[in-house]
């Protein structure tokens, strides 16, 4: 990979949280991997990140929902409108 096809820095710390959620494209995904197999500052960064992203996730899962809001939320779900 020549230096033209490198992410820096910068441009992987934009991108992190799109890389966590899935939501770059393969080429793009491919380009904060590979930076991430070589800066450790960067993939420090993004353990962190992952490692928080894992815990508020089941920590919600531990959150019961009022029955209420659930269906006030599959309603405006199935409707298209705003709760």
């Amino acid at each position: 990979m020549s230096p033209l096809d490198r992410y820096g820095c910068e441009e992987v710390f934009r991108r992190i949280d799109e890389f966590l959620d899935r939501e770059l494209a393969a080429h793009e995904a491919a380009l904060v991997r590979a930076h991430l197999e070589t800066c450790v500052a960067c993939a420090s960064e993004y353990a962190f990140e992952e490692n928080v992203l894992l815990t508020v996730k089941a920590k919600l899962r531990r959150v019961a929902i009022p029955a209420e809001l659930r269906a006030r939320i599959e309603r405006s779900l199935s409707d298209g409108t705003s709760l």
